[in-house]
């Protein structure tokens, strides 16, 4: 690994095809074995510290279609946090299944799960089939990984019954100094980033960009009115900004001044800090308050002078989605990716049918749309809201951070990268953006 980092940090990435590739390298895993060892424990007190492991692991067989790619930095999204406590289900069934389903995936089927689904760094080999990329490529990848030998799959690829997510339901993920992807989930690197800033957005960048943007979710349009809860983590970042860079209006739901002074920075005006107004949304483990509906509604039409959401962007789930059902605008769209606080929703479908509002499921992204997204990040148009990195030997404690809600937009980890801020060649447009780039650092 030390002569293949050596070339990438010298930029002679013509020499890393004719590098030798190491037959094993660093990897965060969970193991098989250890998946009932927080059993009797409440969701929130599982640690992810004690299941997270950096282990020596051997490279993965390349087949067709695949590149191996030298992973520079990664990033933690709420998927490995869900692997490393082992919720709502274990990933080794998902890699079990995954390995029955062709003679090719047996590979992912392993005692351990590489985990993992964001990378920024440059491919180092590439399998057959395999044309539109090679090695010394400098690339970033998004977590779709599809077969498309289903008619499903064809007019969006989501809709692929072998649909899967890299590094979470397949192995070899991006937490790691080596990971295996599909040819087809790579994409451009964006010259005026580090390699940790350019690996950060890829996952919820992409998801927020369908949920919001796309014609496969709530298709905004210029003058809408969006809620966005969380509008200061991992997904909500992505969300104000695509709000704010598509002539719509958000609504940055908050958890505290600080949060929302974030929102402040990216340019949102419109801010509940739902702290500050105590809202309860339920009453107890089974009954919700519609009174607090009401009261958020209140709250937003005083905001937006009299105007309801066209969007919610829901990602929280359970504890929320009554209130987002509620407070939609007649005719408007709640659009759902995640279920963060519990995934049984519960809401009065008379505000929903007799109001004619409508509920789209959306998950992660097509590679068009994972496309687009990365080239509005290419093009300085969206910004990393990356807070904080850590080590590859720091996950675990990463990864619990998050668990634990005790971060801002995202958390990135170096892989390969001795350090950050390395990778940058566009130092001119960096320069143009480095206050929106740093917006997060340190909050």
């Amino acid at each position: 690994m030390q002569k293949i980092l050596d070339a990438i940090l010298a930029d002679e990435l013509d020499a890393v095809g004719s590098l030798d590739v190491p037959e094993t390298y660093r990897g965060v895993t969970v193991h098989a074995d250890e998946v009932e060892m927080f059993q009797g424990l409440a969701t929130k007190d599982k640690d992810p510290r004690k299941s997270l492991h950096v282990d020596e692991v051997p490279v993965p067989e390349l087949g067709p279609g695949e590149a191996l790619v030298a992973v520079m930095a990664s990033a933690i999204n709420y998927n490995t946090v869900w692997t490393s406590i082992f919720e709502p289900l274990s990933t080794f069934g998902f890699l079990k299944r995954y390995g029955k389903s062709s003679p090719e995936a047996a590979k992912h089927d392993l005692p351990y799960h590489v985990v993992g689904s964001d990378l920024a760094g440059v491919v180092l080999r590439t399998g057959p089939g395999v044309n539109a990329w090679k090695a010394g490529d400098r690339v970033v990848a998004h977590c779709l990984d599809v077969q498309l030998e289903h008619p499903d799959g064809h007019s969006d690829t989501m809709l692929d019954p072998e649909q899967r997510i890299w590094g979470f339901e397949t192995n070899f993920g991006g937490l790691a100094e080596i990971a295996l992807v599909k040819a087809n989930q790579l994409m451009p690197m964006p010259d005026h980033l580090s390699w940790e800033e350019a690996a950060s957005p890829g996952l919820v960048n992409s998801t927020a960009y369908r949920q919001l943007v796309s014609v496969n979710g709530a298709n905004m349009k210029q003058g809408d009115t969006v809620l966005i809860w969380g509008a200061s983590g991992g997904l909500g970042s992505y969300a104000t900004q695509f709000a704010l860079n598509g002539g719509a209006t958000p609504i940055c739901v908050v958890s505290s001044p600080e949060k929302a002074e974030i929102c402040r920075k990216m340019g949102a005006e419109l801010i509940i800090d739902r702290s500050a107004e105590g809202y309860r949304f339920w009453k107890d483990e089974h009954e919700q308050d519609p009174k607090e509906w009401k009261r958020l509604g209140a709250k937003i039409r005083e905001l937006t002078g009299g105007e309801d959401p066209d969007i919610v962007f829901e990602h929280p789930g359970r504890e929320t989605f009554g209130a987002s059902v509620f407070v939609t605008k007649k005719g408007g769209t709640i659009v759902t990716c995640a279920s963060t606080s519990g995934y049984m929703h519960q809401y009065d479908n008379r505000y929903l049918w007799m109001s004619l509002k409508r509920i789209i499921g959306s998950h992660f992204a097509n590679y068009r749309e994972a496309w687009e997204a990365n080239r509005l990040i290419a093009k300085g148009k969206i910004h990393p809201t990356l807070s904080k990195v850590y080590s590859l030997d720091q996950v675990g404690q990463a990864a619990y951070d998050v668990h634990r809600n005790a971060h801002q937009g995202k958390v990135g980890v170096l892989t390969l990268a001795p350090e950050e801020g390395l990778g940058v060649r566009n130092h001119e447009k960096r320069a143009q953006h480095l206050d929106a780039i740093n917006r997060f650092r340190g909050v």
